[in-house]
């Protein structure tokens, strides 16, 4: 995550200048928050949400996507990518860097159980190719589109969903390449866990956000009160047009085929991505993974709100505070590496542990490791192989 000069769309300079510390350990915290949803209890025996399944999930994720958008506009030197040379740099940059992520993304979820976690890699690498064309944009036609984006995709979705066939909801994996690539694209574009056209809000407000002046402490204090301000109204239209609005009683009229308890999870826990599409209801709806426009009003909300609080704490200058950030800044700036290495530490026999055990262990882990690695080596090796990739293909086509 460089800082360049506005006329240097794509980084080529080494990522330890002038690093925002607060972006990292927003990062740090996306990380912790998805590790949590893999490895703890989201639900009890009941069915009801446990306090990590209200914290963490579908917010874990939503930080993660908005802060994708925060440091692409990093990599395309904080500032709108005009046209000419730099949008080819920029546009080659970001490919490379998707193919390196998406390769991953599949090959790790090709031994990944989706039980144990849902990999989010290659949806990502999809958003790294959505970026190209937003990356040319002014920052008010960004804001523009995530609005938009927010209140047209999850309704077009739904429209376009129902006259398509079941996703799968596996992990994409290199067979899908050969097996079924029309399957691969539908689950990775619309229908799948983390579908990146619905997702499309999240990095356009990462983007935006990303050009602005990041260390300026009016801008986090926003970031913080208006992002808490926007989440809370969010859930509260949802609880509004579910209840006295009646929403939740037309959805389970619509619903009669559905399993009543499969409901209930879909209602409260969230589904797999998106929303049955048998009732325009389900867009009331803002339960976690469901990709609604309220789900994505309030989780945009949590992700503005945790990275202006990360940001204010920036400007703190205390031992305590210090000591708790720079390992939380540190796993944040290597979030590519400890993301694959706990997904496969999860699906490997080297985990013999019980949840809270297993999540605190490797808790200390990424923190650890990566305050050393920061210290040796700085970026991290997965991060190091995509910028490489990305920078070195700019270069020729430049």
């Amino acid at each position: 995550m460089t800082m360049t000069a506005p006329t240097r769309p794509v980084p080529v300079a080494p990522t330890a200048r002038r690093r925002v510390l607060g972006v990292d350990a927003a990062r740090g915290v996306a990380l912790l928050g998805m590790m949590a949803v893999h490895a703890l209890y989201v639900t009890d025996d009941q069915g009801r949400e446990t306090w990590v399944g209200l914290v963490a999930t579908g917010n874990a994720a939503a930080l993660f996507a908005v802060l994708a958008g925060v440091g692409i506009a990093f990599l395309t030197g904080r500032a709108r990518v005009r046209g000419g040379a730099g949008a080819r740099r920029a546009a080659a940059s970001l490919t490379a860097r998707a193919l390196v992520v998406g390769a991953l993304g599949l090959a790790v979820g090709g031994v990944t159980d989706p039980e144990v976690a849902t990999v989010i890699l290659a949806y990502y690498a999809v958003l790294f190719l959505l970026a190209i064309p937003l990356v040319l944009l002014p920052t008010r036609l960004l804001v523009a589109v995530a609005v938009l984006g927010a209140a047209g995709i999850p309704f077009l979705s739904h429209v376009v969903r129902g006259h398509l066939p079941p996703p799968d909801l596996d992990n994409p994996s290199p067979s899908w390449l050969v097996t079924d690539p029309a399957e691969l694209v539908r689950e990775l574009f619309l229908t799948g866990s983390y579908p990146a056209l619905s997702w499309l809000p999240y990095l356009a407000v990462g983007l935006a956000i990303g050009r602005a002046d990041l260390r300026s402490p009016r801008l986090a204090g926003w970031l913080a009160g208006g992002g808490a301000a926007l989440g809370a109204a969010a859930a509260g239209v949802s609880a509004m047009l579910l209840g006295p609005g009646g929403g939740t009683g037309r959805i389970v009229a619509a619903s009669s085929g559905l399993d009543p308890e499969d409901l209930h999870a879909v209602l409260t826990v969230g589904p797999d991505g998106t929303t049955p599409p048998t009732t325009l209801w389900w867009l009331a709806v803002d339960s976690p993974h469901s990709s609604t426009s309220l789900d994505l009003a309030r989780t945009t909300g949590i992700a503005l709100a945790v990275l202006g609080v990360m940001l204010l704490l920036d400007r703190v200058r205390h031992p305590v505070l210090t000591a708790v950030r720079a390992p939380l800044a540190a796993a944040g700036a290597m979030t590519l590496t400890f993301y694959t290495l706990h997904v496969l530490f999860l699906n490997s026999p080297v985990d013999v542990y019980d949840p809270v055990p297993g999540y605190v262990v490797q808790v200390v882990a990424v923190l650890l490791l990566g305050l050393a690695w920061r210290a040796s080596a700085g970026r991290g090796p997965l991060e190091s192989l995509a910028s490489a990739a990305g920078t070195r293909v700019a270069r020729w086509v430049g």
